[in-house]
């Protein structure tokens, strides 16, 4: 943000009225705050000179952001007053609640239903940026799981192309599960896949009483939910994977490479980590989506990714909108999810990934994509994650029922922690 002084604007108001134009001195400049590595320094180039280009009254100053401690830096900078925060800031896609409920959000509905399709947007990016029907946090890119798969064993076991739906797919990791062979390599407390699974049952993690009430209640112990939880069950025992760690317990690549698992459950870039490791590898790894409960669609998966938001303290409203719509316009889009292997904002740009196999099967997953639920509360439950605790009770043996109502509560007592 830049604020002009008094005396500036009487300045340039006498320049204009005598017919004098002052050049650069007119130019506004909106403040971009974006993430460290969600977009190359030669797309950042090419954008900015593009988008001075057409806007000869703006000029672009970007800041590159780090991950580590950017909430509290974004709650300040949402809650300054001397006009000195950004314009526009990138945020990941469960962030916009928190700071939706901290306040100093810029309603963005009108444009999002006038002039950037939201309609189609992909939901684990949208859905999660939207409190009660007000859209604050608009969809940049997206990234979400999927199957990477090797091929060589595949045929080696005769099996000719990646199953469609939730039943193939565990009776091919059956075939793939022989000898000193993993069928998948699963951990047990991937809970970003249990979700996707919970999601297509057509359950829930956690349900509000009503909206914008903040009362969460964790549905983990619904017929959906176990279902799902069943079927995660006996997926990740057609494998060696720690019914006690997380997907970087031990880092899941270097398990990959050693060259005995048939499948895992990843983002695509995973394999760039895979085939660094084992070179051999290179020309035997595919992707497939993960698999629904019919052929039709694939199944559901978390969408991670970011979102851009304004806030509600810029003084330069229009100069910030001009910002978004470029960025989230199916040119600059496209070009990043081309460069960086991302998936673009919309389900009808999914054709411009095609051309890479893995950011194709990404696509077509994201489109059936989530996200965690959109409370403010939700990063209490990831520092002292209930469902990977029930995810290692139910692999080792607990009761699936009594331990998804222990879980459930533990995420209702997080959800609701502050609700007097």
């Amino acid at each position: 943000m830049r604020r002009r002084s008094a005396v500036v604007f009487l300045a340039l108001s006498l320049l204009t009225a005598c017919g004098v134009l002052p050049g650069d001195d007119e130019q506004r400049t909106v403040t971009v705050w974006l993430m460290k590595d969600s977009a190359s320094d030669v797309f950042l180039k090419r954008f900015t000179k593009d988008f001075e280009r057409k806007h000869t009254d703006l000029r672009l100053d970007i800041r590159i952001q780090e991950w580590t401690g950017i909430g509290d830096k974004v709650s300040k900078a949402l809650q300054a007053h001397d006009g000195t925060g950004p314009d526009v800031i990138e945020v990941g896609n469960t962030q916009v609640a928190q700071y939706v409920d901290e306040g100093g959000l810029l309603d963005l509905t009108l444009e999002s239903m006038r002039d950037w399709g939201m309609d189609h947007w992909l939901p684990g990016l949208a859905e999660p940026a939207r409190f009660l029907g007000h859209q604050y946090g608009i969809p940049w890119y997206a990234a979400n799981r999927v199957v990477i798969y090797r091929k060589d064993l595949f045929a080696r076991a005769g099996i000719n192309k990646p199953p469609k739906t939730r039943d193939q797919w565990l009776a091919d990791t059956e075939k793939l599960d022989s000898g000193q062979q993993q069928g998948i390599y699963l951990p047990g407390q991937d809970w970003y896949t249990l979700a996707g699974l919970i999601w297509d049952e057509g359950g829930e993690l956690a349900e509000e009483s009503a909206a914008g009430s903040g009362r969460w209640t964790g549905t983990l112990d619904t017929p959906a939910a176990l279902r799902a939880m069943d079927f995660y069950r006996r997926l990740q025992a057609l494998g060696d994977g720690p019914k006690d760690a997380d997907e970087d317990h031990p880092p899941l690549a270097g398990v990959f490479a050693k060259g005995n698992v048939a499948q895992a459950v990843a983002v695509p870039g995973l394999a760039q980590a895979i085939v660094s490791e084992n070179p051999d590898l290179k020309d035997d790894l595919g992707y497939f989506p993960v698999p629904g409960r019919t052929a039709g669609k694939p199944g559901a998966v978390f969408t991670g990714g970011s979102d851009l938001v304004v806030p509600e303290r810029t003084d330069d409203r229009a100069g910030a909108v001009a910002v978004i719509s470029a960025l989230v316009g199916a040119k600059w889009d496209t070009e990043l999810a081309q460069a960086m292997d991302y998936v673009p904002n919309k389900t009808t740009l999914a054709s411009v990934v095609a051309d890479d196999a893995g950011v194709a099967a990404m696509a077509a997953g994201a489109a059936q994509g989530r996200a965690t639920p959109a409370s403010p509360q939700w990063g209490a439950v990831e520092a002292n994650n209930p469902i990977k605790d029930y995810m290692t009770a139910v692999l080792t043996g607990a009761d699936p029922a009594t331990e998804a109502k222990r879980a459930s509560r533990r995420l209702t007592e997080a959800l609701t922690d502050d609700i007097g």
